[in-house]
């Protein structure tokens, strides 16, 4: 009887000891055992996300920041969301959270930040464009200071990018917008195509003058130095020529209004299926009027002599061409029944 009475006993002792808790010991200091986590004060916590721990224990951050990483960062809101400061928008790259600015709307980011290959921003938005020296420039802009080099995005957007020629004239494109003027007599007509200019001169049936119509571009050269023009032109149709005048014809010099003596002699005329110099020093036979384009070229060397190709081959050449900057281009005579009528899709200067 009495062993069953302590065997009871020891039982009811062991579960009373079973439903106890053992109060922390103090003398055991307090650990953190989830990885990442700092005790700060009788918490645990992350120092490198919580607001109040930032960086260490009792480490706030200021209103309106969060923590990252261990450090306080400013914090935009936009649209009912928490955004970090630097944050670009990710609907337009040129607009990004700057809480100095506006902790409550995108910041435009700064004209010349690259945005997309390619491409910088400017005014706010991703466009194709450079930024040179400090200056925004359009995709195209030629440089001020080397008409040879212009801006071309898709190669840089911070250098000036080498170009083959210098675009003198755009066929389709008004030609005063591109820095030329006309010299005319009439019966005459100037139209535009899609992608020309058309020159068209006639003769009033019993007159004894007859149209003429130029165009002309000043300082399209350089008097001091080699150059190639580069004229892409087709002659629908055109008069024989009489010595010193031309119903088409290509002039790399050029006097207003109508052309001096030496301007005309070393001008380029253009007969049905001839070219040749207007003073009839040479010409060589060739179908102009096949209904064709032709790219006919004026090249000019340090030595002055000239050469005249057609569709890259030479045709004509001439000793001690000379040249005051200014070109022209259609029908330079009013003599009579000599007309002529040209479409003209580009006019270049190419690069040394």
């Amino acid at each position: 009887m009495r062993a069953n009475i302590l065997a009871c006993i020891v039982v009811l002792g062991f579960i009373a000891a079973c439903g106890e808790s053992t109060p922390p010991d103090p003398s055991v200091p307090m650990t953190c055992d989830s990885g990442g986590l700092e005790l700060c004060g009788d918490s645990c916590v992350s120092t490198a996300s919580d607001p109040k721990h930032c960086g260490g224990c009792d480490k706030a951050c200021a209103s309106g920041e969060a923590c990252e990483g261990g450090a306080c960062v400013a914090l935009c809101q936009i649209d009912g969301k928490q955004v970090v400061a630097g944050t670009v928008n990710a609907a337009n790259p040129c607009e990004q959270c700057a809480p100095a600015t506006s902790a409550t709307a995108w910041t435009q980011r700064a004209d010349g930040t690259s945005c997309n290959p390619g491409q910088i921003c400017s005014a706010g938005v991703c466009t194709p464009k450079c930024i040179i020296d400090g200056v925004v420039y359009d995709a195209g802009a030629p440089n001020p200071a080397n008409a040879c080099e212009a801006c071309v995005p898709a190669t840089s957007t911070t250098r000036w990018t080498a170009r083959t020629s210098v675009p003198l004239l755009v066929g389709g494109d008004e030609i005063a917008a591109q820095g030329w003027t006309t010299a005319t007599v009439a019966p005459n007509t100037l139209t535009y195509g899609p992608d020309y200019v058309r020159l068209a001169t006639s003769t009033n049936s019993g007159a004894r003058t007859s149209g003429q119509l130029l165009i002309m571009r000043t300082n399209a050269v350089d008097t001091m130095k080699p150059f190639t023009l580069r004229v892409t032109m087709q002659v629908e149709s055109v008069s024989n020529h009489n010595q010193l005048d031309s119903g088409a014809a290509i002039l790399g010099s050029f006097t207003p209004l109508f052309g001096g003596p030496v301007d005309r002699a070393q001008m380029i005329y253009l007969d049905n299926a001839a070219i040749g110099w207007a003073d009839d020093t040479q010409s060589a036979a060739f179908l102009v009027t096949d209904g064709a384009y032709h790219v006919y070229e004026l090249s000019v060397d340090a030595a002055k002599v000239a050469t005249v190709s057609v569709d890259g081959v030479a045709k004509l050449t001439r000793n001690n061409f000379s040249t005051n900057g200014t070109i022209a281009i259609g029908d330079q005579t009013n003599d009579s029944n000599v007309d002529g009528v040209v479409r003209i899709k580009s006019v270049e200067r190419l690069c040394p």
